[in-house]
């Protein structure tokens, strides 16, 4: 590979592999995955935009010959040195200058995959004044050769991401906030995106190509100018495109677990909603696909339905945590002392996995990940304390630390659990904001109405003393208690 070549617009003190306040490049285990399913030996590829090294890297270790297209000279001057021994050249500059320039010779004429996981917007410099979201699109179409494949990201502007946690740093200005028209930015929400493929002669219009097809089989429609046979696939990202962990075509049942952690992993601090149940019930709603953080488009090319494939585990079941936070906020403790003794006795038997790792399918186990190095009361413990954090409903108002919770679930097991030593009682605050404000009104609700049922019993109260009963036996009672004293005090002293 030759040294850098620039083609106009290139950015000499800027980097998108070492950033300062910006975001840094496109990578993660799915994109690698996705380039590892989709890549030929044969392949001519193009790599335009910011992308990890050592997704570069990979790439070149795939195909016949690659070439990339950066904005940053330093990173452009660091890439082309590292596959030094690969076959293809460093272009630096914006796309609308590449296209333009490779007119006068030096460059592939077409590529049989153009790679663009980045998405399309830092494919430009702020010398671009203006070059619109869809005219960039068209750019790198128009580079790909008949039949060829192109791997596009998107990021979501309404994700999951905005609903978990504000951007408290958006009304600063940070160095790549740079004036752009709106329409240089990709379109906002996965319909609009696929409109703009359909528009590009990406997909094909029709039913088949609607959003709604999308969320339901994570298919687009077939492919127009660009795969002859291909279709055009889409895969939400989690849980974001420089930091791609998986990416799923179709966000529901475990999937949705998946999902809901690798969100989770990456929101551990303060969050207006806990962003494991929100990317839980918003898949239960059917909306998994609709909010994840970014997407995939695999357009021209088969690819596997989960990335990295085996991500995602397979047959039927429900995950245990769930089945016993349902259980909880129904009130149904007959379930739960069905499920914990049969859960006591898989652990029993070699399982090692807490609830949020365990699949029940009927009334076998089966875990769902990593084994977990812990005993029965400390897996009964981390749910009790995952319980506690999501803010779930508690049918039993004294088990509000987690310690008593832990203890009523291990009794239910036959289990006891000695108490600890004395120390103030351990307050588990809810995950996120909206969980607190819900827990905070719903024990104001259950304390108003212990209030209301302490002043009837007292108003009943009150009314016995003073009914006549009360009052006949009272008087009648009484000079026989003062005898009664009486009679104790003499008997102590003849004792003495």
């Amino acid at each position: 590979m030759t040294r850098s070549n620039l083609v106009g617009g290139e950015m000499l003190n800027w980097s998108d592999l070492h950033p300062g306040d910006a975001r840094g490049a496109a990578g993660g285990a799915a994109a690698t995955a996705l380039l590892a399913a989709t890549l030929q030996p044969e392949d001519s590829v193009l790599i335009a935009g910011p992308h990890a090294a050592e997704l570069v890297t990979t790439v070149a270790g795939q195909v016949t010959s690659v070439d990339l297209l950066v904005r940053s000279a330093p990173d452009a001057e660091e890439l082309a040195e590292q596959l030094a021994e690969t076959k293809g050249e460093v272009y630096c500059g914006s796309v609308d200058r590449f296209a333009v320039d490779e007119q006068s010779g030096g460059t592939n004429d077409r590529y049989d995959v153009i790679v663009a996981l980045d998405g399309l917007d830092r494919l430009v410099g702020p010398d671009t004044a203006r070059f619109p979201w869809a005219e960039a699109l068209g750019r790198l179409l128009g580079r790909l050769a008949p039949g060829g494949r192109l791997l596009l990201g998107a990021e979501n502007s309404f994700g999951f991401q905005r609903l978990v946690q504000p951007d408290i740093t958006a009304a600063l200005p940070r160095d790549e906030d740079w004036g752009r028209e709106i329409g240089d930015r990709a379109p906002s929400g996965l319909k609009p995106l696929t409109t703009a493929l359909q528009a590009a002669g990406v997909a094909d219009a029709g039913p088949a190509a609607d959003a709604g097809t999308v969320g339901d089989a994570g298919t687009v429609g077939h492919a127009g100018t660009v795969g002859h046979a291909g279709t055009v696939r889409a895969y939400a990202v989690f849980p974001s495109l420089i930091q791609a962990d998986v990416a799923l075509s179709d966000v529901h049942g475990f999937a949705a677990v998946v999902a809901a952690r690798a969100v989770a992993s990456r929101n551990d601090g303060p969050v207006l909603m806990d962003p494991y149940r929100l990317v839980l019930d918003a898949a239960a709603a059917g909306l998994g696909l609709e909010l994840a953080p970014s997407w995939y488009f695999v357009i021209g090319a088969d690819a596997p339905a989960v990335l990295p494939e085996g991500s995602v585990p397979g047959g039927d079941g429900v995950l245990l945590e769930e089945h016993l936070l349902m259980a909880l906020r129904a009130d149904d403790q007959a379930e739960l002392r069905r499920i914990i003794p049969g859960y006591v006795a898989w652990l029993g038997t070699g399982g090692n996995g807490s609830p949020d790792n365990v699949i029940l399918d009927g009334s076998s186990y089966r875990l769902f990940g990593e084994p977990q190095e812990l005993d029965v009361v400390e897996h009964l413990a981390r749910f009790a304390r995952r319980a506690l954090e999501s803010g779930s409903r508690q049918p039993w108002p004294a088990a509000a630390d987690p310690h008593t919770l832990t203890a009523r679930l291990a009794a239910m097991a036959g289990i006891t659990v000695p108490e600890q030593d004395f120390t103030p009682d351990e307050v588990i605050r809810p995950r996120g904001s909206a969980e607190q404000l819900a827990t905070v009104a719903r024990l104001a609700d259950e304390l108003a109405h212990a209030s209301a049922r302490a002043i009837l019993f007292e108003g009943t109260v009150s009314g016995i003393r003073r009914s006549l009963p009360y009052r006949v036996g009272h008087g009648v009672l009484n000079p026989a208690r003062v005898i009664r004293r009486r009679l104790k005090r003499v008997l102590r002293k003849v004792r003495r």
